[in-house]
């Protein structure tokens, strides 16, 4: 393996150990391996150990700056922000605050507004210190005016695809702009098991498809073999650049750049340095190393590159023809998933058994599908071209995604699992080795290490244990509740399952495998009320999670999501309880109050929304109300009841926001300083409303939907208020 490789490795190791507070463990490894280097007169180990030793100073540099950086920003009530995406009142966005000769990432809660993506904004608000960036809480966003191009241009083409894609545009915005939040959660939960979710955004596969067809496309307008390769490589670099140059197509390009350098030289390039110098490119941001596409990126190259080599002695010598190309691509398929696993497993809490065959089935398909999507892109400025070709790609869309589900359809085509930071480091080690041996003459040894760490990896905890704190979990299952409540000792209460569809349910699909990977038991389940939405997933997440109990109001509805619940809870022995206002209990010292439906108000009601279970939880000195999707008759019988009791500083807002909840006289009795939404991007229900969003915003609430975050955790320690998203926390004040 060329030094650069390992000179890269060795540097991108230091900075994921700086960025995790191993500044102090680097500087021991660096002086062990000058010490090795001493004793056995190897020169190259000490230049590996200092360069880790380098890349965990940077980190720990970076992490100085940025905080300095962000307390200067925390000092201000005014921002020049460039927005990364469209912003409106009740929008949840992100961008950059300039201050001074810094700047810092920020994530805007906007109350009033508005702003196309790439727009410099002067922003009023409220600055609030998160891990990874500042949160702007009631951002006012003020005469907004063109800044970044490059971000307008991204925003450009999102709304162009949107027009020529239809329905399949949150596919096509995946990818080709690497945009996925409007992905559905089935979808993403299907493509990650059946380990193919790597190609579900844009990455090195995609940009190098890109640059091979463009290069076939020049060559076929009769441009010489090296102009057209010039030709492709430039074209690629300003796509790129347009799509705000994600990591893992930067990657790819910087690398298909370097190899186009070696052939216009004449001069042979390994692929390991090639690879080494695509990987090293974008780590001119050092936080890029913490990001879990460009982690897959390289992963997955180097799980290529270690196949090649292992191809040339086992395949080659043996096999010829389509003998020999099926064994080839098979055996590449394998090492590739194998390499990237334990980074799959820490990430999306599963092991895809089927995946070598999931990829040879849909590398073809993407291979057909990229240029076309590409080619809609660059007619879009004419609509009806655009459209044209965009409705020839909808069957290879369909073909892809059906893939992802006839892999996940066969039986154990997914393991799930909970691995602990330990089991993933140790499963980390076991690649390193795997490729190690592929790419050695005499893999013995590198094999035992390899088998060695593995089994250290399978005796290691695999359940958690809890955090000591609360945190409320509004899992992401598109159009839909599910919300899990985790106790200080890592216990469960789940709140709702999500929804049906045809051929699984959020509870199977989403809910279980989430909570199976953070670990610990379910304790009780509370059903809202029977809408698909809320108990489509109920009657697998009791059979796989087995709750002590099941809350229910008992409102009666024809609905066979909410049957099939109840007979589950009879099968897996969870005794199921009718509530009523004033039923409590208490689990790991935080309690659980039902504040509504009353029996009496339930039985003159037809809408089960307006008998939605209405729950208080309280740990120390914070509370959550969750609303179910109660509307505007059941939110005056509390307010009329007991308005007192509605305080809380967490709410989860009712019916996804919609216009028949959260009124005037909720919200003030309540006065929340956090409201989170549980919404489908896209939904056909027009939620959340606009209003509403502004009406909460107006009340002082910092609004979180998952629609726009995906997934998002509140967590408490009993007195002060952190939300995560996306890695990032944002400490939120209370009033």
């Amino acid at each position: 393996m060329p030094l650069i490789a390992l000179a890269v490795a060795a540097y991108a190791a230091g900075l994921l150990l700086g960025f995790g507070g191993g500044f102090v463990p680097a500087l021991i490894i660096a002086a062990l391996a000058g010490a090795v280097a001493l004793v056995r007169q190897t020169p190259t180990v000490a230049a590996l150990g200092a360069l880790l030793a380098a890349g965990a100073g940077v980190a720990f540099l970076h992490v100085h700056a940025t905080d300095e950086c962000q307390r200067a920003a925390l000092g201000r009530h005014a921002w020049d922000v460039t927005l990364d995406e469209r912003a409106g009142p009740g929008a949840f966005v992100r961008g950059v605050a300039h201050v001074d000769d810094c700047s810092v990432d920020v994530a805007l809660s906007v109350a009033r507004g508005e702003a196309v993506a790439g727009d410099m904004a002067r922003v009023v608000g409220e600055g609030l210190a998160g891990r990874r960036g500042m949160l702007i809480k009631h951002a006012f966003l003020i005469a907004p005016e063109p800044g970044d191009r490059m971000r307008a241009l991204r925003g450009a083409a999102a709304a162009r695809i949107d027009a020529a894609f239809g329905e399949d545009a949150p596919l096509a915005r995946a990818l080709l702009i690497a945009d996925e939040r409007d992905i559905d959660p089935a979808m993403r939960d299907r493509f990650a098991s059946a380990g193919i979710i790597h190609m579900l955004s844009i990455s090195g596969l995609h940009v190098g498809i890109i640059a091979m067809a463009l290069q076939l496309l020049f060559r076929a307008c009769r441009l010489p073999a090296k102009s057209a390769l010039v030709a492709a490589v430039v074209v690629t670099a300003f796509y790129i650049a347009v799509i705000g140059a994600p990591p893992p197509a930067l990657r790819s390009g910087v690398m298909l750049a370097a190899i186009a350098l070696s052939r216009l030289l004449e001069r042979p390039t390994s692929p390991w340095a090639s690879l080494a110098i695509g990987a090293a490119v974008p780590l001119a941001s050092p936080e890029v190393v913490l990001e879990v596409g460009y982690q897959l990126s390289v992963l997955g190259m180097a799980g290529l590159v270690a196949s090649g080599a292992l191809n040339k002695r086992w395949v080659a010598p043996k096999w010829s023809g389509w003998r020999r190309q099926v064994a080839s691509a098979l055996l590449t398929s394998v090492v590739a998933s194998l390499v990237s696993g334990p980074l799959v497993a820490w990430t999306f809490g599963r092991i895809s058994l089927v995946a070598p065959v999931a990829n040879l089935a849909a590398s073809p398909i993407i291979a057909l599908a990229q240029p076309a999507l590409f080619l809609a892109l660059l007619l879009s400025p004419v609509p009806g071209a655009a459209r044209f070709v965009a409705g020839a790609t909808h069957p290879l869309l369909l073909a892809f995604d059906r893939v992802a589900a006839v892999a996940t359809s066969i039986p154990f085509a997914a393991v799930t699992c909970a691995p602990t930071l330990v089991a993933a480091s140790l499963a980390g080690v076991a690649t390193i080795a795997l490729v190690a041996a592929c790419v050695s003459r005499f893999p013995a040894r590198a094999l035992m290490c390899g088998g060695a760490a593995l089994a250290l990896a399978a005796w290691s905890p695999m359940v958690s244990g809890g955090t000591g704190s609360v945190e409320l979990h509004a899992i992401d299952v598109g159009q839909g509740d599910a919300l899990a409540l985790r106790t200080p000792r890592g216990h469960w209460i789940l709140f709702d399952a999500g929804r049906t569809w045809r051929g699984g349910d959020a509870g199977r699909n989403v809910v279980v495998p989430y909570l199976r990977r953070l670990g610990g038991a379910v304790d009780l389940f509370v059903l809202s009320h029977p809408h698909a939405d809320h108990v489509g997933g109920a009657a697998s997440a009791i059979r796989a999670l087995r709750p002590r109990a099941f809350w229910d109001s008992g409102f009666l509805l024809a609905e066979s999501a909410y049957a099939a619940s109840l007979d589950a809870a009879t099968e897996s022995g969870t005794q199921w309880h009718r509530v009523h206002p004033g039923d409590s209990t208490t689990v790991d010292s935080v309690h659980i109050t039902v504040l509504a439906p009353d029996s009496a108000w339930q039985t003159h009601q037809e809408n089960p929304n307006e008998a939605s279970v209405v729950v208080l939880a309280r740990f120390g000195d914070v509370r959550f109300l969750l609303m179910g999707d109660a509307e505007l008759g059941e939110e005056a019988w509390l307010t009329a009841h007991d308005s007192m009791a509605l305080r809380a500083d967490v709410l989860k807002v009712g019916h996804h926001g919609s216009k028949t909840s959260s009124s005037a006289a909720l919200v003030r009795a309540v006065h929340p300083a956090v409201a989170v939404v549980s919404v489908g991007s896209g939904n056909t229900y027009g939620h959340p409303n606009g209003a509403t969003m502004r009406a909460l915003a107006d009340a002082g609430a910092a609004i979180f939907r998952t629609d726009q975050l995906g997934t998002i955790v509140v967590r408490t320690d009993g007195t002060s208020i952190a939300v995560g998203v996306h890695g990032g926390w944002w400490r939120i004040t209370r009033e």
